[in-house]
């Protein structure tokens, strides 16, 4: 038996949207991000959702406030590969504007919490350049079970309100 023989086709499910650079959009990027991947049977409140919930909100929020360009967009993607794998990325036009590879780990740094989560969270991050002046921030986490972690009237993204625009993100 050869070793092409013994491969088990992967699937790759690709989720990808265009938002606004709003504290509004954000939120819709972590809400509709949640929404795939329940689709995709990924339950809401399991702790891959969770954590992936956590990781889409920090990563759009950051392009939002840190990476934005009037009148241009983020771009929010999600690839689950097969059962095992989600990537999140999340590509802003501010190449200049990089998150620092190792979040600062003082409780008195006034930013780069958000990316101290996300390095908690997911397996890898990183950030990609290109084509200019685009930039890519992306986290991995490896897909564990799809029992529930919390109550799902909690996490269920669809009827809870969204802020107004002057609101910050949080």
């Amino acid at each position: 038996m050869n070793h092409q023989d013994t491969q088990i086709p992967v699937t790759v499910r690709v989720f990808t949207q265009r938002f606004s650079a709003t504290p509004r959009a954000a939120r819709l990027a972590r809400l509709l991000a949640v929404g795939q991947l329940d689709a995709w049977d990924v339950p809401y409140g399991t702790e891959t959702s969770d954590a992936a919930a956590v990781i889409v909100g920090e990563l759009a929020v950051n392009a939002v406030l840190h990476a934005r360009v009037p009148g241009r967009d983020f771009e929010l993607r999600l690839l689950l590969q097969g059962v095992e794998t989600l990537r999140i990325e999340v590509t802003n036009i501010r190449a200049d504007r990089r998150p620092p590879l190792s979040p600062p780990t003082t409780p008195d740094t006034e930013s780069g919490r958000g990316l101290t989560l996300v390095e908690a969270l997911a397996t890898h991050w990183g950030v990609r350049e290109g084509p200019l002046p685009r930039k890519t921030v992306w986290a991995e986490l490896r897909c564990g079970p799809t029992k529930r972690t919390s109550d799902p009237s909690l996490t269920h993204p669809l009827p809870l309100p969204l802020p107004n625009e002057g609101h910050q993100v949080g």
